[in-house]
This record gives C-alpha cells, sequence and structure tokens, in this order.
C-alpha cells in the first residue's frame, strides 16, 4: 500500500524499457496515488498489493482556492485592526484620538465591507455543500 513497515535489501535489478506513451500512463497514474516512488508503485503494481489514490474533487478545489482568499483578506484585516490598536495606545491625548478617528473612517469602512464580503462568501459556500 505504498508504506513498507521493514525495511527490505532489494539485491535485485529488474531493467524494463517502455515506449513514451507507455512510460507517460504509468508515470500518471503514479502520480494520481500516494505512493513516494514510482519503483515503488511499480512494484505494488506487480503484486496486485492495494494502491491508494488521489480523487480529486473539483468543487471541493474551488472551494479550497476561495478559503485561501478568504484566509488572505482576514490577514489584512486582521494587520490593518493592529495598526489601528497600536495608534491608539500611541495617541495621549483626546484631540488627537478624534482627528485619527475622522481621518481613518474609510478604512474603518473598508474593514467593514471586507468583512461583509467574507461572511456572505462563507455564507455561499455554506448553501453549496447543504446541497
Amino acid at each position: 500500500m505504498c508504506s513498507r513497515k521493514t525495511k527490505l535489501n532489494r539485491t535485485r535489478l529488474v531493467g524494463l524499457r517502455l515506449t513514451d506513451v507507455e512510460y507517460d500512463r504509468i508515470a500518471t497514474q503514479w502520480q494520481q496515488s500516494t505512493c513516494r516512488k514510482l519503483s515503488e508503485y511499480i512494484r505494488d503494481r506487480l503484486f496486485n498489493r492495494p494502491i491508494i489514490t488521489q480523487y480529486r474533487n473539483q468543487s471541493m478545489d474551488d472551494a479550497m482556492a476561495e478559503l485561501m482568499q478568504l484566509r488572505t483578506e482576514i490577514k489584512n484585516i486582521g494587520h490593518n485592526f493592529n495598526q489601528a490598536v497600536k495608534k491608539l495606545h500611541l495617541l495621549q491625548q483626546i484631540p488627537e484620538f478624534k482627528s485619527w478617528l475622522v481621518a481613518n473612517e474609510p478604512v474603518i469602512a473598508g474593514l467593514h465591507q471586507q468583512i461583509q464580503m467574507i461572511d456572505s462568501s462563507v455564507q455561499q459556500m455554506g448553501k453549496q455543500w447543504l446541497q
């Protein structure tokens, strides 16, 4: 099953010639399996041992890509929030605080908009998975 529990000394070498088409076919099948080495995959096939293949679900891939984008947006929001908190700690007088809030209203509005976009995307993904 593409994983050996004991170390075997393999002392015999078998040479095998394949056409480009044959090699490409075997290499494609090997890459879709969990076997780390081509020789391991060929031995498992030769001796009819079970081979675990990786199944790729396109909708899951799309969902993962969307989640990665959402993660980036969340990181950006967190970064902006941390900068705002650091700035608040540096302010020592109320007038400075008020002017900072007024100057950063567009940033705050942008953060709220990003959060709403993330929430909407997560809700849409949840609806897709429930169907």
